[in-house]
């Protein structure tokens, strides 16, 4: 009875390690492959999971990882038999990349990638990280080595774009899909920093100097347009007065002539205008000065002055 009872209890025993052994939990976003006899048998979802145990096992993956010692980034490659399938950031540590003007610089990326097909990421790469690390790299240098150092600081985006096309290409065979690559920092020798910045430099003054000519041409350019105007302006101004002050005198004279109902000369009235415009005229003529010269013909002008005696005397008759 006491045989039978032990016999019992071994087996229940056994039972029970056999089910907690066979029993898996997967977390939500891991994945977990599993080998039966060695062989590929399936992929653990999220949730409770059945296996036989010490026929299936998990496969462990190879995953590069980097951990920061005295300030240096140190890899260590770890061993893990749960896949996570959430986005990874991959920031590899700086390299030393030559630009298609020769020119040495110094570039530090981060690469996003995330886990799509488990069994691909664990059999169709030895180390999943390092692989997707030194295609990122060699990708990069290729890149970098087609442009020249002043296109490369504006051109950042272009080489992300050709990056991830590239891990694409390669991400679909090992079930890894790359969703950004970015370039952090771009260092610089000094002495080729100096040159740029002198460079740059006299760069700004040069379109200075040709803002400048620029400047003063269009301000030329528009005072002589205003000039111009300003002159046609005054033309046609002092035309449409001397129209109109002639009108105003010929207006006068056939006023004049009309009251006097063809008794005055008309030679008399002319001259008894002009004499009236030179009297109101000479006020003015000796305000910027003590002394004024008149012309000689001045004195045939104020003859016309007397005209006026005549033109009452005949007004009277």
């Amino acid at each position: 009875m006491d045989a039978i009872l032990l016999i019992a209890l071994a087996i229940t025993v056994m039972v029970i390690i056999f089910v907690i052994k066979g029993l898996m939990i997967v977390q939500q976003s891991e994945a977990v492959v599993i080998e039966r006899l060695g062989s590929y048998h399936k992929t653990l979802a999220p949730g409770i999971n059945w296996i036989i145990p010490f026929v299936d096992l998990p496969r462990s993956i190879k995953m590069r990882r980097y951990q920061v010692i005295k300030n240096e980034q140190i890899p260590v490659v770890v061993e893990e038999t749960r896949i996570d399938r959430r986005e990874t950031v991959l920031d590899f540590p700086s390299q030393s990349v030559i630009t298609g003007d020769n020119v040495s610089i110094t570039i530090n990326g981060a690469l996003y990638f995330q886990v799509i097909d488990p069994e691909r990421a664990v059999y169709q790469a030895e180390n999943l990280v390092q692989a997707i690390e030194i295609l990122a790299k060699t990708s990069l240098r290729s890149e970098v080595g087609k442009m020249e150092l002043d296109k490369l600081f504006e051109s950042r985006q272009e080489i992300n774009d050709k990056l991830q096309i590239v891990m694409d290409e390669a991400g679909n065979k090992w079930g890894v899909k790359v969703t950004r690559v970015e370039i952090q920092d771009i260092d610089i020798p000094k002495d080729v920093e100096d040159a740029m910045r002198k460079q740059m430099t006299a760069e700004r003054e040069r379109r200075a100097l040709v803002l400048q000519a620029s400047g003063e041409r269009e301000a030329a350019i528009a005072r002589a347009q205003g000039e111009k105007e300003s002159a046609v302006l005054v033309a046609e101004g002092d035309k449409t007065a001397s129209i109109l002050r002639a009108e105003g005198e010929r207006e006068a004279i056939n006023q004049i002539m009309a009251a006097a109902e063809g008794r005055i000369d008309p030679e008399l009235v002319v001259g008894y205008l002009l004499g009236l415009e030179y009297l109101n005229t000479l006020p003015n003529i000796a305000k910027e000065g003590d002394r004024v010269f008149l012309p000689f013909e001045s004195s045939s002008v104020l003859g016309a002055v007397g005209s006026l005696q005549q033109l009452l005397s005949q007004t009277q008759k």
